[in-house]
């Protein structure tokens, strides 16, 4: 049993078997990748097909159009690519990425730095010598040339102190 075929399936059909091999030239100028062009030259036909009315039986004239189809095509896939991001195989390039635990750690930094700087200089190298450089009370008192007594008081005080800057930057309820 023979299918009966339409005419626009006949149109089609003689559509692909002339022109082909032109459109797949054309569009492998401008598409390096053999399917890629293949898959345009497919979506060409198919808008073609999709407005089948709109073809004008003159070879040159039906040539022309599906050639301006086709450049269309082109366009449109190129400029979609353009919009998605590009993927990046440099592995220094990656990793200098920050990740969003490393930007929180950077803005918590900064806030803390900034916290520091309004507390008296005292306090300040108290913080730095205990909490930063690790320091013991005495190592602390030694290389600051103050009583151990005071390297205490002036820690408690100046973790005071920085509870209530944070509270007033908005970092502390």
């Amino acid at each position: 049993m023979k299918r009966r075929v339409s005419p626009d399936e006949q149109l089609m059909t003689a559509l692909y078997t002339e022109h082909y091999a032109v459109l797949i030239n054309f569009v492998s100028r401008y598409v390096s990748d053999r399917h890629k062009a293949e898959d345009m030259v497919q979506e060409t036909l198919l808008r073609a097909w999709k407005h089948i009315d709109r073809l004008d039986p003159e070879p040159g004239r039906t040539r022309s159009y599906l050639l301006t189809i086709a450049r269309n095509v082109v366009t449109n896939a190129w400029r979609a690519e353009q919009r998605r991001p590009k993927l990046v195989s440099d592995e220094t390039a990656v990793n200098s990425v920050p990740s969003a635990d490393n930007v929180d750690q950077m803005v918590e930094g900064w806030l803390v730095a900034e916290a520091l700087e309004r507390l008296s200089p005292e306090h300040r190298a108290v913080i730095q010598a205990m909490y930063y450089e690790g320091q013991s009370v005495a190592d602390a008192a030694r290389k600051l040339s103050v009583p151990e007594g005071t390297v205490k008081s002036r820690a408690y005080y100046a973790v005071r102190a920085l509870r209530t800057v944070f509270e007033e930057m908005g970092m502390l309820r």
